[in-house]
């Protein structure tokens, strides 16, 4: 398989490398979108070259309006569609039972905790029988992501991991956007670079990091364990 991830790598268009893996593993491929930038011109990509890829989305029942909103505009410019993964009912009963609704901002622990029964185990259950995770990571978004590869695999989930816009520049998403008229949401022109939960999410200021804006009030890495290896 090392030769299949330095073919997926050389491939300078990722709709060629997206096909090498669909190829290779017909029916278990996924794209997992936040309806993000990066995820807007993966979508886009996806849905423009007509790949045989499933997109799914994590609904965690606290997402800012503007991101229903954008997820009715890409339903309506593409006529595809995607699937919607909910956290279980039972787990989130128990933890607003126990801790309240906004127990994320006492303990950092506590935030992993909400992130992980909201976004971590829905993934999971999402990834079930998929060989290869489509995701939009960038290298600038957070030191934590600096030196990962365009394909990667993932020992815990036992997939494999294409991070194609993992070498994008920010300036090259927004162009891609721009020049196909992708739409996008609107929060991006108030802001807000990285788009997550609406309690946990705020506008950056002039010159402030990019995940700046994720968990304020921390001093952490700023993830949320969907990216842990």
């Amino acid at each position: 398989m090392k030769d299949l991830a330095g073919l997926v790598a050389q491939q300078k268009d990722i709709a060629a490398g997206i096909r090498i893996l669909t190829d290779t593993f017909p029916g278990a491929v996924a794209f997992s979108t936040s309806f993000g930038q990066e995820d807007q011109v993966l979508a886009d990509i996806i849905w423009r070259n007509r790949l045989p890829v499933r997109v799914f989305t994590l609904d965690t029942g606290r997402l800012f309006q503007e991101t229903y909103d954008l997820m009715d505009l890409t339903l309506a410019r593409y006529k595809q569609h995607f699937e919607v993964y909910f956290p279980e009912t039972a787990a989130v009963e128990a933890l607003l039972k126990e801790k309240g609704p906004n127990s994320f901002y006492e303990s950092v622990d506590n935030r992993k905790e909400c992130c992980h029964i909201r976004k971590v185990v829905p993934l999971n259950r999402a990834l079930q029988g998929t060989k290869v995770w489509i995701t939009g990571l960038r290298a600038e978004q957070s030191e934590n992501r600096h030196d990962m590869p365009a394909l990667e695999w993932d020992e815990g989930r036992q997939l494999w991991k294409y991070n194609p816009l993992i070498h994008w520049t920010f300036e090259e998403m927004t162009a891609y956007l721009k020049d196909n008229n992708v739409p996008y949401n609107k929060l991006h022109d108030k802001g807000f670079i990285s788009i997550g939960c609406a309690p946990c999410t705020r506008a950056i200021e002039p010159g402030e990091h990019p995940r700046a804006g994720r968990w304020w009030w921390e001093t952490s890495k700023k993830e949320c364990g969907l990216h842990s290896s």
